[in-house]
């Protein structure tokens, strides 16, 4: 190969235009604006929508079901986590059967706020526009990206 080839070559390779890693990351940023003026309204940051959708779904679990299913580490999760309790959203509390663990359960202000936040994947998925097909399949081909670059 001569170096004017290797050099398109490596040109292409690094093209910006090219990089799926910039269409997600823009795609992203675009996604969290848009639910931004959604949640303001909630009261929640987008990160803490996240935690109250895992508990909404899954009451009464240890940090490390919450990490897990949130994907957040723990140290981002626990100032989170201390943020929601602090707007009643959520109580902390020992597990009974190891005081080391620590149990996340919804308060009835948490579940009353579900109530509200019911019509926020509604509006989105209207602002995005995008047939239902379409986002699923986005969903699983990101769902297996994670997968992949998880198994390194």
């Amino acid at each position: 190969m001569s170096n004017d080839a290797k050099k398109s070559s490596d040109d292409s390779a690094l093209s910006l235009d090219r990089q799926i890693c910039h269409s997600l990351y823009s795609a992203t940023n675009a996604l969290v604006r848009a639910y931004r003026p959604l949640l303001q309204q909630l009261d929640l940051t987008y990160p803490q929508y996240l935690v109250m959708m895992s508990l909404w779904q899954r009451d009464s679990v240890s940090i490390s079901s919450l990490v897990e299913h949130t994907r957040f580490d723990a140290g981002t999760l626990t100032p989170m986590l201390q943020r929601l309790q602090g707007k009643g959203l959520i109580d902390i509390h020992r597990a009974e059967d190891d005081e080391r663990r620590k149990i996340i359960k919804v308060t009835r202000k948490g579940r009353a706020l579900k109530k509200s936040a019911c019509d926020v994947p509604g509006q989105i998925a209207c602002t995005a526009a995008m047939p239902a097909a379409d986002a699923l399949r986005l969903k699983a081909l990101c769902e297996t990206l994670v997968s992949n670059l998880a198994n390194d």
